[in-house]
């Protein structure tokens, strides 16, 4: 049997699978296990999507979660429900639109998020930045869409603004979802997926509608 009818990865078992990351046939097994590990699927590959729903997270305790000193009630939650949202469809940009993000750098980069906005809600001026450099990238283009947001609203709705306090909540919420979300894996995107898969498209708005998504001073 000749080696083109041997898994590309392991050069044992047969091939089963088309890799598209690889863009070579793999075994099922090293599909398994290789599967966000050293391999960096594509999001829309069919094993991978299929992976998704027999995907057991690792177990998380409450209590490790960040930030525990920000309560995040229900009707917090409730009232900015459509700037969450648009949050997440940011995180989800500003992931898309740099090479070989994964949630490990999400993490940091919403860490480092976080660190600003409890500064700045705190009366001070300070950009917290994120060694890794991916995940700076990351925060940075974060920002840059946050602001043509935010000036986006002060056009629409001049009486209006999005509060620094209301997107620490928010950005608080998103790195709880990412800590909950994650598998763990070194090349996983469980929590980037996420963002993809529950988000809506935007809606349609009308000129001076605020998106329920402002609050006042």
């Amino acid at each position: 049997m000749g080696e083109k009818n041997l898994c590309h990865l392991c050069e044992r078992r047969a091939p089963r699978r088309y890799c598209p990351a690889l863009e070579r046939e793999i075994c099922a097994v090293c599909c398994g296990t290789e599967r966000e590990q050293s391999i960096a699927c594509p999001l829309d590959c069919e094993h991978l999507r299929d992976a998704r729903y027999h995907e057991r997270l690792p177990e998380m305790d409450p209590k490790s979660l960040p930030n525990p000193e920000i309560e995040l009630t229900e009707s917090f939650m409730n009232s900015r429900q459509e700037l969450a949202i648009v949050i997440g469809r940011l995180l989800f940009v500003a992931a898309m639109e740099n090479q070989g993000v994964v949630d490990g750098d999400m993490r940091d980069a919403l860490a480092s998020l976080v660190t600003t906005f409890k500064t700045a809600n705190s009366g001070l001026i300070y950009e917290a930045r994120p060694d890794n450099a991916i995940a700076a990238a990351v925060a940075s283009r974060f920002r840059e869409e946050l602001d043509e947001f935010r000036d986006d609203v002060a056009q629409r709705a001049p009486t209006h603004a999005v509060l620094d306090k209301d997107l620490l909540g928010v950005l608080v919420f998103w790195q709880r979802m990412e800590y909950q979300r994650s598998n763990g894996r070194r090349k996983g995107r469980a929590f980037i997926e996420s963002l993809y898969g529950i988000l809506p498209p935007p809606r349609e708005e009308t000129p001076g509608d605020s998106g329920g998504i402002v609050t006042n001073g």
